[in-house]
């Protein structure tokens, strides 16, 4: 699970600036604004001190712009989605958003000067899906952590909808859970209990 946390911030910081130009292929922007914005966290040290309120403002308005959260919760919910109300919908897509806010929060008070290398793209003309490929090499001669991003191209840029981690995908890791809720409670159950967890999180985030 901590590997899932670092990865995600990775994606998030790989992403927050993913739209300034969509000119730019997705592995060049990915070198580029990973650069950019570890350099903020590393200079910031109330986000290094775990600042939750700055923590979240900041990936507010700098990284979830830049996420397709209604593609990323259709596919952790899977089947059930196409049963589902547009309210439903929409109600699932908050929560899912919110829930990733609040847990991966903290994962911006991990990163330690690791070093990030990308691997080579092979980018078609009319590609609109492509991974990326990263390897993140950790300090202490801890195992190296192969990160991959899927993102689609849309109007306003790439766009990342799955994050993949040592193997294992983000919506794939939520999917058996989610479908475990829905059929006991069903789509209704699910976006109580994810509205419940958020509210605790943000309890919890608002103590410290």
């Amino acid at each position: 699970m901590k590997r899932l946390i670092y990865g995600y911030l990775l994606a998030m910081v790989w992403s927050a600036a993913a739209a300034q130009s969509t000119d730019l292929a997705p592995d060049v922007q990915a070198k580029k604004v990973t650069e950019e914005v570890l350099a903020i966290i590393r200079a910031d040290k109330e986000i290094q001190a775990g600042n939750t309120r700055k923590i979240l403002d900041l990936v507010e308005a700098k990284v979830l712009p830049h996420f397709n959260f209604t593609r990323m919760t259709r596919l952790a919910v899977g089947a059930p989605w196409r049963q589902a109300s547009s309210a439903q919908q929409q109600s699932l897509t908050n929560e899912f958003r919110l829930l990733l806010v609040h847990t991966y929060t903290n994962a911006f008070t991990q990163y330690r000067d690791q070093v990030v290398e990308y691997k080579p793209l092979k980018l078609q003309p009319g590609d609109t899906e492509v991974v990326v490929r990263s390897l993140v090499k950790q300090k202490g001669g801890a195992d190296p952590i192969d990160i991959n991003y899927s993102m689609e191209k849309t109007a306003a840029g790439w766009k990342v909808y799955d994050v993949t981690i040592a193997g294992v995908s983000l919506v794939q890791n939520y999917r058996s859970t989610f479908g475990s809720e829905i059929q006991k409670s069903g789509i209704d159950g699910l976006i109580a209990t994810l509205a419940t967890k958020n509210k605790t999180l943000a309890q919890q985030s608002a103590r410290k």
